[in-house]
């Protein structure tokens, strides 16, 4: 509790609220500028001048209350009389407060700056992450991959400003999916069978906005059937989002196999109310140089973005899981139990 009144005075309180009505509306350029700024914020003479003022209140109150006063009705009347400066209000608007006890001692362990702590409380508070998906994302290190990582996109030649900026501050790079069946060298299959048996999980690395609309889903284009590996749905941008996964490195021509599909969907699934449909790649590594090339011929909206496959198991999950030796065994029983049931 020390720890955290020593990290949040009434100086960075009072900044926090005025970075939270500055990302109203947030962009990777907004978002990069407001942690720029509470990471450089010193503490000036005001905000420990407040505080000093409100301790020796306090510390008034307290002694008139403990060295002239016996009777408890009359301390409280003295209190009264005395009120403590309405920092209160303040507080409670602040970011600050509007996560739990158990997310801010995962943030404090971080040791992240302020500009950074703060970005994770806007998440956490959007998106009503548990204190245990906060400490994942931030082990993930998901403000470098969602902010500070220069992506390949044409999103800005292609999309109207708004939308624009916030697919460019909604697209990651890399993605990291936890998958612990996948094989240590998936196809692209593999890969998606994992992603849909596991899609709460999947869901939660691209980003609470989006939601699942179909894997494999069949568009027969003239006389020939064709495939789009994941279709969602992004909420914030209004817009269906075509996925393709591969299991290598990027090569222009994907980029080409991507562009189809995205006219396909237009074509097919936009609605009138719909925006753009918006193309993500994404390869298992890419030149982003070449990338960038690749995509400034297109006139649909593409971006591309490595992935990782993460099969770590938590420290705190590995005694309560069994050995492979105890499956096996509990298999063979369960075998042998339907065997003798049949004879």
């Amino acid at each position: 509790m020390c720890q955290f009144a020593k990290l949040y005075p009434i100086g960075i309180v009072q900044q926090l609220i005025e970075a939270d009505q500055e990302l109203e509306k947030p962009t990777l350029e907004k978002v990069l500028s407001v942690t720029t700024v509470l990471n450089e914020y010193k503490f000036g003479q005001e905000a420990p001048a407040q505080i000093q003022t409100i301790n020796n209140e306090e510390n008034t109150i307290t002694q008139e209350a403990t060295t002239q006063i016996e009777d408890v009705s009359k301390a409280l009347a003295i209190i009264t009389q005395h009120p403590i400066p309405q920092i209160e209000n303040g507080f409670i608007c602040s970011p600050v407060s509007k996560i739990n006890w158990a997310s801010h001692m995962v943030l404090m362990d971080s040791k992240l700056s302020l500009g950074n702590r703060y970005w994770y409380m806007k998440q956490s508070v959007e998106f009503g992450w548990s204190s245990t998906i906060l400490k994942i994302q931030i082990e993930s290190d998901l403000f470098q991959r969602q902010i500070e990582k220069q992506k390949v996109s044409n999103f800005t030649a292609t999309l109207p400003e708004p939308q624009s900026d916030l697919a460019n501050y909604l697209l990651k790079d890399p993605y990291i999916f936890d998958l612990a069946g996948a094989k240590e060298r998936a196809d692209e299959r593999d890969i998606e069978d994992q992603l849909v048996a596991h899609v709460t999980k999947y869901l939660l690395e691209m980003g609470n906005s989006f939601a699942f609309v179909a894997r494999q889903k069949h568009f027969q284009i003239g006389n020939s059937d064709f495939y789009a590996d994941l279709i969602l749905y992004n909420i914030k941008l209004h817009a269906y989002v075509v996925v393709e996964l591969k299991a290598t490195p990027f090569k222009p021509e994907y980029a080409g196999q991507l562009n189809f599909y995205i006219n396909v969907v237009d074509d097919k699934l936009r609605g009138g109310n719909d925006n753009k449909t918006i193309g993500l790649l994404l390869c298992k590594g890419k030149d982003e140089v070449m990338a960038q090339y690749a995509l400034s011929g297109y006139n649909q909206p593409i971006g591309v973005s490595d992935y990782q496959l993460s099969k770590a198991i938590p420290e705190e999950l590995k005694s309560a899981l069994p050995a492979i030796e105890e499956v096996e065994e509990e298999l063979s029983l369960l075998l042998e139990a339907n065997k003798n049931k049949e004879k």
